[in-house]
């Protein structure tokens, strides 16, 4: 990293992923940055209520105030409001944690989400977080419906997500990406067991209008011994019609609506 804002960001995205805060040290050493440069830019940023102290020469952590920025955002563009009473249905219907992610360029980010489970085993991670695509359920939705050049373009930016991160069933290949690409495909759907996390099986579908790529994704999580195989297989058609009540819906939306737009597609990467 060389640039001062490109230092500043990722900073503030490593931070993100330590919700306990990290040293001066250990931020100069994982982003391979001079420790002096590492110090000025958590200065500046301290100094516009980004980042804080938590002692005299103590960690560094994240403030809300990008927090704010983001729900903020999230508010203005409409998308909660016109997704959560959807969100809450499919939840009701499944008992199980119900998702939206949304696609924004290259990257694939949860946002809204709907708990079906009223006891027992509960799957509820935090919103934000970009999902990895190629062992996620709602990567692979969102893969289906490019071609297999775009989505193993993607894939190979971001990098697989191994066995040993996520979980036991991880593709480890890309040839095995894409068989599990095709397999959605021919199902209209995402169907995947204990490949992003180990104990969970997760399905999801792609938010689209007729002939226009992925607005979003739907997906239902939950643990595998109660999220079969057999009832995942039962929900199918539901989750497909939940998919295109939303997508029927994203016109109300400034975020949606502006990439519903008719538009020539170009290829997310160049040959």
């Amino acid at each position: 990293m060389n640039g001062v804002l490109e230092r500043t960001l990722g900073i503030l995205e490593l931070l993100s992923a330590h919700g306990d805060g990290l040293e001066l040290a250990a931020i100069a050493d994982q982003l391979n940055i001079p420790r002096s440069a590492v110090h000025r830019l958590l200065a500046d940023l301290v100094r516009c209520g980004y980042v804080r102290q938590t002692r005299d020469h103590g960690d560094y952590v994240l403030t809300t105030k990008l927090v704010s920025m983001g729900l903020s955002f999230l508010s203005n563009t409409g998308i909660v409001d016109i997704a959560q009473p959807l969100l809450d249905r499919l939840a009701q219907a499944s008992g199980e944690l119900v998702r939206l992610s949304v696609v924004d360029g290259e990257r694939l980010t949860w946002v809204a989400r709907a708990q079906g489970a009223r006891q027992g085993l509960r799957y509820d991670p935090d919103m934000g977080s970009d999902a990895r695509l190629s062992c996620s359920a709602s990567g692979l939705a969102w893969m289906m419906a490019l071609s297999d050049d775009e989505a193993l373009g993607l894939v190979a930016k971001q990098g697989l997500g191994s066995p040993a991160e996520y979980g036991p069933n991880a593709p480890a290949s890309m040839q095995a990406v894409l068989h599990m690409v095709h397999d959605a495909r021919a199902r209209g759907y995402s169907l995947t067991q204990e490949t992003y996390t180990a104990g969970l099986n997760a399905m999801a579908a792609p938010v689209r209008l007729a002939g226009q790529p992925p607005l979003g994704i739907i997906s239902i999580a939950g643990p595998t011994v109660r999220f079969t195989e057999e009832r995942m297989l039962a929900l199918g058609p539901e989750l497909v019609s939940f998919a295109a009540q939303l997508a029927a819906a994203s016109g109300a939306s400034p975020f949606f609506s502006q990439r519903a737009q008719p538009q020539d597609r170009q290829p997310i990467y160049a040959a």
